[in-house]
Parts: structure tokens; C-alpha cells; sequence
């Protein structure tokens, strides 16, 4: 086993890697205010963005799922790595040379199998790049050069070719320390009857990239007439390639979808390369599958779903590609943004429409042109005689429920009428009667329970509160608790305002017991008093369980709602939360009081009066001089 990797290099891979940086390889992030930022969560589906992120404390936090952490636990769960194998990868990012601690450390043998797999694809990409120059490769540049790419071209795609030899690759991944089992489960190899060999050869090779930019897959075109394998051969499903979940050109078209919050779906690798090359830097395909639910997840990350938000899809003008946009169509009410379909003159794909007429000709197909349900619904409805009543009356039954689906009612009704105008109904009312009918009845019959429906209706103005300790909920609504949850939000945040005076704060001042909680860990973690760089490590570490290491994560990050956090903000939520803290022990001192009567014990008696009167003067202090109290 790899030995333990050195705590100093841990914290400085941590600090090296800017958390900011490395969210922003996986969706958009816009600013939030407070200096934090904000985005769609990629852990779950929601339309607000409710996941944010603080640069300045390199945490992140959804308020929606309540995922929350470091740089190092968003890249463990959104690419499922180990902790050691996500230290290495950012340490490898940053350029941090690691210790490893308890023995010696073998990087050919010892490290994590992701990481392994991924070094695989890259060095197989290196080498498939390298072979491109050679002289059997001159079928592969030809067969590039006749779609309009030159070397540049293949280059910047990073193109390549697999030797049409049995186990050319194996060898050398062999004799880069990779063993056979690796090599098959990479899917890079598989298996032959005397041994691994590869499972792409003599084909033209593109490397498929993750969101993050590293080399996952790879997907192979067949170039000669005696080769017996499809078209197109993928990677198989491997531990870090699922085809459901990859959009090849993602890695070059990610900054570019979520600067002009648009995307363009073409169904091939030359067509990305085409629109690329033409301009539209937008451009992603899928891999050998039919567009669906992962890629929307995806792409609404990057697009952030705002109201300008446009997805185009581009299918040949065939019965595939027809098909192929009716089922782009049953998703498209997972997208906030609007959807549009492209189909260019003589049923050219881009790559063909770049040669034929340019790369303004491509530019043109991707401007948004025929909404997405309006092709779709046509493609319905030509299926029909719609001469006879008989045929308008089935084309409705079959077209209704499609417009059902639409969630916005202003833009169901503007739908129901556009059918009503294909189908010749002039009663078009009969028709929006119609389809609001079967959207009730599809409401109906998938409705979510309320737990559900609140929880998807949470949006970051009411964040919900991390798993609590045990005791009553926190009530966001509760004045209390809000000043509560404030003070403790600068204790974490900006722990120079509030000091020295909240460490003199007892854990019983906090009347929510999660609060109360967070508010120990402070205490053990050495207090808020000339808090050291790594306080927040600290106070994350003194959390007894997952729950409130959570909501520390969690008042981390969130947004100080003041205008101005200076410290008359502060001093206020000091006072507030003392002055209720006093004002309950004045309460039980009163019913102490009520409980002895006059006929109580004298020395007893005079001492909760004394108690009444020191806690009376002192919660009148705190109302006529404010912090300067405390």
C-alpha cells in the first residue's frame, strides 16, 4: 500500500489550488455578493442556484442538498475519487512534489485506479498523436484533409491514429509500467487468446475529455474497407468513461457556453471540429449515444439556465436525425433555456456545410431558427391526413400530451393555439381546453409529496439547515435564531470583529442547539481570538460528527446579510444575542422567585433578588450603551 501522504503537503496542496478555480471547471459561477460566489449545484437538480462558493475561505456549500467542504472533498465527490487519489491529482495540477509517510511510495504500482486509468488515456492520446506522422497513417490525414482539416487542425483536437497491428499500444503501455489488468480496465486493451490486445486498430482516434479536461475516452472511425467493426467504436463503459455522461468538445466549449450562455449540439466529432474551426466555439457532441438527462445536467451547470440561455441542435435532415430530435424534445422541459433546432439546406451536417459553402455558412445553421417543440410537433402532425376529421382528431391525441409536458402555462397556451393553426382547428379554444386537460391529469398522476415539493422549492434566501444535533429545528423565521445564526456567520467569517468579546460566550446563549454546537467548536478549536490562518480547518475539525462539521461548512460560506460588515454590525448581533440571553435567565430568576414566595428560605431568597437585580441593571446597560457593554 501507498504510505500516508505528509499533513504539511496536504495543506498546501489545499491552499495552492484556488477552490473557485476548480468549480469553474464544472459550472458556471456568477458572484453572489460578500465576496462569495454562486452557481447551479452539480450534486443535484435544482433551477435556482442555490451552491456556493467562498474563494477567500475555500469552502463550498449547497444549500439546497447540503453538500459542503474544501477543494479536496468537491473533487472526491463530484469525480468519486479516494482522498489520496484527489490530493495527487491537485498536487500533480499545482506542481506539488508529495511525501508519503509509513514506507516507501511505488507511483508505478501504488497509486489510486482513477488516476491510473486517466494517466493511461493520456499517455495512449500522446502516442496515438505521434503515430498520425507515419507512413500507414497517410489513409487517416487524407481522410481529414478531404473533410477541410489540416495538422493544425488535428492538433488542436488532438487527433490521432492506432496502429492497424494487434498489440502495438498494449506493448508500450506495458512498457510504461502499466499492467495488464489496467490496460483492460482502461478499456484501452481487451482481451485476445494469448493475452491483452488493443481494441482500437488501424482507425482514426479523438481523444474524449470530461468537463474537467482530462482524457476519460476515446472514440475511433474506421477508415478501410476490410476492417469489419463499426463506423464509430467507443470505449466501453469503464470506471471513468460513461458515455451517458461525456459531451465531446465540452472541455473547449465550457468557458465559451457559459460566457454567451449558449450551446450547440451536433451529432459528430468532424462536426464539432467544423464548428470549431467556423467559429462556433460552442459546439459538443455525444459519444455513440443519444442525448439525454446527463448531458442536460451538464450543460444547465454551464449554462446557468437564465432567461437568455439557448440550446441549438443541429440532426441531419434523414429519418435518424428526425428521430433523434423528437427525443431531444422529451427532455427539453429539463431545460430553462429555450430550445432550437437546425437543419441545414440538402440535409448537410456542418462538416459537409463547411466544405460546400464556408465557415459563415455554419455560423448561419447555428443562429436559432425553428423552436425545438414546434419541430417536433410538425414532425407529429405531417404523419396525418389532416383532410379528414378523422386524422386531425388522432394527430391532436397524439400532439396534446406533448404540449401538456410545457410547465410554463403562458407558453403552453401560446403552444396549444400554434397546434390548434397546424391542425386546421379553428375552435382553438377546444384545443387549449384540450391540452390543459391532460396537463392536469398529468399533474395528477406524478404528483411529489410536500416534503419533496418544499425541498425543490428552496432557494438560497431561506437556506435549509444542515442535519441538527438533537433538539427542535432551526426556525429561519425565528428572530432569534437568524441573530444567532448571523453572529456565529462573523465569528467563522470575520472573527477580528466579534472578538474578543464572543469568546466569552457560553454555548446555553445559543437557544438553537446546532448552534449551540458550532459555537463549542469554536471554543475548542482555541476560541476566535487571534484566529491563526488555518482557523477554520480547526473549528471544521473540532465538529463531532458530519452533521455539524456541515453547518460550520455551511455559516462559512454563506453571505453576511449587511450592507456594510464593519463592527457596529457586529457589536449589534453581540448585544442582540447577549440581551435575549439575559432576558430568559431574568425570566426563570422571576419564576424562581414566584416559586419560593415570601415564606422562602431569607438567604435564599435574598440571593435571586441580588440576581434579578445584577441581570435587571446590567440587560439595561446593554439597551442604553449597546456593545460597550459587554
Amino acid at each position: 500500500m501507498a504510505g500516508r501522504i505528509n499533513d504539511d503537503d496536504v495543506k498546501a496542496v489545499r491552499d495552492a489550488v484556488p477552490i473557485d478555480a476548480v468549480v469553474s471547471e464544472y459550472l458556471q459561477l456568477r458572484n453572489a455578493g460578500g465576496g462569495n460566489l454562486k452557481g447551479l449545484c452539480p450534486f443535484h437538480d435544482e433551477k435556482s442556484p442555490s451552491f456556493q462558493v467562498s474563494p477567500s475561505k475555500g469552502l463550498f456549500h449547497c444549500f439546497g442538498c447540503q453538500e459542503g467542504g474544501d477543494t479536496i472533498a468537491f473533487v472526491m465527490k463530484i469525480d468519486h475519487l479516494s482522498f489520496s487519489e484527489t490530493v495527487e491529482r491537485l498536487a500533480a495540477k499545482a506542481g506539488i512534489t508529495l511525501r508519503y509517510e509509513e514506507g516507501g511510495y511505488n507511483p508505478g504500482h501504488q497509486r489510486g485506479e482513477r488516476i491510473r486509468l486517466i494517466e493511461a488515456h493520456k499517455i495512449a492520446a500522446e502516442y496515438y498523436a505521434g503515430q498520425l506522422d507515419s507512413a500507414e497513417a497517410e489513409i487517416g490525414r487524407k481522410f481529414l484533409a478531404e473533410r477541410g482539416f489540416d495538422q493544425a487542425a488535428a492538433a488542436h483536437f488532438g487527433v490521432g491514429y492506432s496502429p492497424a497491428g494487434w498489440d502495438h499500444l498494449t506493448r508500450f503501455l506495458r512498457g510504461k509500467g502499466f499492467s495488464d489488468k489496467e490496460l483492460i480496465l482502461s478499456g484501452l486493451s481487451q482481451d485476445g487468446r494469448r493475452g491483452p490486445i488493443d481494441r482500437f486498430r488501424g482507425r482514426l482516434m479523438w481523444p474524449i475529455k470530461d468537463v474537467g479536461g482530462e482524457i476519460v475516452g476515446f472514440g475511433a472511425r474506421k477508415l478501410r474497407d476490410d476492417d469489419n467493426g463499426p463506423k464509430y467504436l467507443n470505449t466501453p463503459e469503464t470506471p471513468v468513461y460513461k458515455k451517458s455522461q461525456v459531451l465531446y468538445g465540452i472541455d473547449l466549449a465550457k468557458k465559451d457556453i457559459a460566457k454567451v450562455s449558449r450551446a450547440v449540439v451536433v451529432e459528430g466529432y468532424t462536426d464539432v471540429m467544423a464548428c470549431h474551426l467556423a467559429g462556433v466555439t460552442t459546439a459538443i457532441a455525444t459519444c455513440g449515444t443519444a442525448f439525454g438527462g446527463d448531458h442536460i445536467k451538464i450543460l444547465r451547470r454551464l449554462l446557468m439556465d437564465n432567461g437568455s440561455a439557448r440550446v441549438i441542435f443541429t440532426f441531419d435532415g434523414d429519418a435518424a436525425g428526425q428521430k433523434a430530435a423528437l427525443r431531444a424534445f422529451e427532455d427539453d422541459q429539463k431545460f430553462a433555456a429555450e430550445t432550437y433546432i437546425a437543419i441545414a439546406p440538402d440535409g448537410m451536417d456542418p462538416c459537409e456545410l463547411r466544405l460546400a459553402k464556408g465557415d459563415e455558412a455554419v455560423a448561419e445553421l447555428v443562429q436559432p431558427r425553428t423552436p425545438l417543440f414546434e419541430f417536433a410537433l410538425r414532425q407529429i402532425v405531417r404523419r396525418y391526413d389532416l383532410e379528414t376529421p378523422a386524422g386531425r382528431a388522432a394527430a391532436l391525441d397524439e400532439a396534446a400530451p406533448i404540449v401538456a409536458k410545457i410547465k410554463n402555462i403562458a407558453s403552453q397556451h401560446e403552444v396549444a393555439v400554434q397546434l390548434a393553426g397546424m391542425l386546421g382547428i379553428l375552435d382553438t379554444q377546444f384545443v387549449v381546453r384540450r391540452v390543459a386537460q391532460i396537463a392536469r391529469w398529468q399533474r395528477q398522476g406524478g404528483e411529489r409529496g410536500p416534503g419533496r415539493q418544499q425541498q425543490s422549492q428552496r432557494t438560497y434566501d431561506t437556506p435549509a439547515p444542515a442535519a441538527a444535533p438533537s433538539g427542535p429545528a432551526l426556525n429561519l423565521r425565528s428572530p432569534a435564531h437568524r441573530t444567532e445564526r448571523e453572529l456565529l456567520k462573523l465569528a467563522l467569517q470575520r472573527p477580528e470583529l466579534v472578538s474578543p468579546a464572543f469568546d466569552a460566550y457560553g454555548a446555553d446563549e445559543f437557544t438553537a442547539p446546532p448552534y449551540a454546537a458550532v459555537r463549542q467548536c469554536v471554543q475548542d478549536a482555541g476560541g476566535a481570538t487571534g484566529a491563526p490562518s488555518d482557523y477554520l480547518d480547526a473549528v471544521r475539525e473540532a465538529a463531532p460528527n458530519d452533521s455539524v462539521r456541515a453547518l460550520v461548512t455551511e455559516l462559512a460560506v454563506e453571505t453576511i446579510f449587511a450592507k456594510t460588515v464593519d463592527e457596529a454590525y457586529a457589536g449589534d448581533q453581540l448585544v442582540t444575542v447577549r440581551l435575549r440571553a439575559v432576558d430568559r435567565r431574568i425570566r426563570d430568576v422571576q419564576g424562581t422567585l414566584a416559586r419560593l414566595g415570601a415564606n422562602g428560605d431569607p438567604e435564599r431568597l435574598a440571593a435571586v433578588q441580588n440576581e434579578l437585580w445584577v441581570l435587571t441593571q446590567y440587560g439595561q446597560s446593554l439597551r442604553n450603551n449597546g456593545a460597550a457593554a459587554l
